[in-house]
């Protein structure tokens, strides 16, 4: 009988809308309250370390670049320890306490007269760290709270989330600094962690896992790269995933030097194209959820791909006067915020739905760790060349360098000719050696 109600339920809370159910408005609304935290300590951090610690150039390159090291140092790690765990909700409140903890640090600090540039990168660490560990929990977590169907509903809405805290963040950060001082805006983002722990504490889903086996973390870590490296799809995911990353940190790192020395855009234009392309992502985020349920996230995917070099190319060709530059960066803006979110929102669906339920947080700590990690040389590959080549001429080989991910989608399963050929191969061996010669042969002379 007990079977029978718990049944029951389950199939009550799967034809409620997602927007509707409790569990996924407390994880969704956690998120939402804690990446805008950390948004507003993205402005205050680097301005206490310049304002009032007069913060080197080289020690402000330290602050920016321990952003990206947690994920290089204990991602595929903490994909092996959220594999191994039965429950993942008590260690992601724990992370979010230490944050919190952490984040406190700084404004204690700057009170009590003990602020300083390794404080503040001490702080970044931990911070990031523990993100890390979260963020390797909370992927397999979703699959307990979200149903199968819903899934993509579910990563719409959360990176929905990232465009509104993109857009709210900024300015919610320059008052909070204005009136408060840096140091004291940084509390801000301890309260939205200790928000953060308090709602996920509120998630009544049961917290099931069936722990996988542990042969050691080095054996753990390994099966992880495995899986990602030998599945078509996720082997297509990574190399696109890391391929668009290495490019777009490169044309993110001169956008602003181009937008201000090449197209002579004004200051206070400059903002309101970011936040453009922070809207964009929230067009995304809607359509996305409906055009997956009509035409599947592969298919998303395989069209959405290419628009990532068209608007890096309109950017590196436009030019003129502003009232020509300004609309077409705007229109780009919008469009890229659109891209990144809808790619995204299917790139982490099908990620979910292909990896093995044993291997789904090293899996996703893999797809992290090589995605985040190339996004620091991307950067400094970005600045380097620019200072050969110029800058208008990184932008446009930023754009080349995008469309090679094309070639990651279009040559898998995610294409549906491709899944329909690897689908038969799989049924005859014969005629699947003869149908993957005849692909390969199409896809060399195209």
């Amino acid at each position: 009988m007990k079977g029978y109600f718990h049944s029951y339920e389950a199939t009550l809370q799967d034809s409620v809308p997602l927007r509707r159910q409790r569990d996924y408005r407390l994880l969704w609304t956690a998120r939402t309250v804690s990446i805008t935290g950390s948004e507003v300590s993205k402005l205050a951090v680097p301005l206490a370390a310049v304002t009032l610690l007069a913060a080197s150039p080289a020690q402000m390159g330290v602050l920016t670049a321990v952003a990206f090291v947690p994920a290089l140092l204990f991602g595929l790690h903490a994909g092996a320890l959220a594999d191994r765990l039965t429950r993942h909700r008590p260690l992601m409140i724990a992370c979010e306490l230490v944050s919190a903890a952490a984040a406190l640090l700084v404004p204690l600090a700057w009170l009590s007269g003990f602020l300083s540039v390794p404080l503040l990168v001490a702080v970044a660490l931990v911070i990031g760290t523990a993100g890390v560990v979260f963020k390797a929990a909370n992927f397999p977590h979703l699959a307990v709270v979200v149903p199968a169907d819903r899934r993509t509903e579910a990563m719409a809405g959360f990176h929905a989330s990232y465009s509104v805290a993109s857009i709210a963040g900024p300015g919610l950060a320059g008052l909070l600094v204005q009136a408060l001082t840096a140091p004291l805006a940084v509390l801000m983002e301890a309260l939205s962690f200790l928000a953060s722990a308090l709602m996920l504490r509120s998630i009544r889903t049961p917290d099931d896992h069936a722990p996988s086996p542990s042969r050691g973390m080095w054996r753990d870590v390994v099966e992880g790269l495995r899986v990602s490296l030998t599945r078509p799809v996720l082997r297509a995911v990574l190399g696109a995933g890391v391929t668009l990353n290495f490019f777009a940190m490169a044309y993110i790192a001169i956008a602003i030097l181009y937008m201000v020395q090449v197209l002579r855009i004004p200051q206070g234009a400059i903002g309101a194209l970011t936040a453009v392309s922070g809207v964009g992502g929230l067009i995304g985020a809607w359509a996305t959820t409906r055009l997956a349920r009509r035409f599947g996230e592969d298919r998303v995917m395989v069209y959405t791909i290419l628009l990532f070099p068209v608007d890096m190319l309109a950017v590196g060709l436009v030019g003129g006067p502003l009232w020509v530059v300004i609309p077409v960066m705007a229109t780009t803006g919008l469009l890229i915020g659109a891209t990144v979110i809808s790619f995204a929102t299917c790139m982490n669906v099908v990620t979910m739905r292909e990896a093995p339920a044993e291997v789904m947080g090293r899996v996703n700590a893999t797809m992290t760790c090589a995605i985040q990690g190339v996004l620091a040389l991307g950067g400094l590959a970005g600045g380097l060349l620019a200072e050969v080549v110029g800058l208008r001429a990184v932008i446009l080989v930023c754009a080349a360098g995008t469309s090679l991910a094309i070639f990651w989608i279009w040559n898998s399963p995610l294409r549906p000719r491709r899944r329909r050929w690897v689908a038969e191969a799989d049924g005859d061996p014969v005629m699947g050696t003869a149908l993957r010669e005849l692909a390969f042969t199409k896809i060399r002379t195209v």
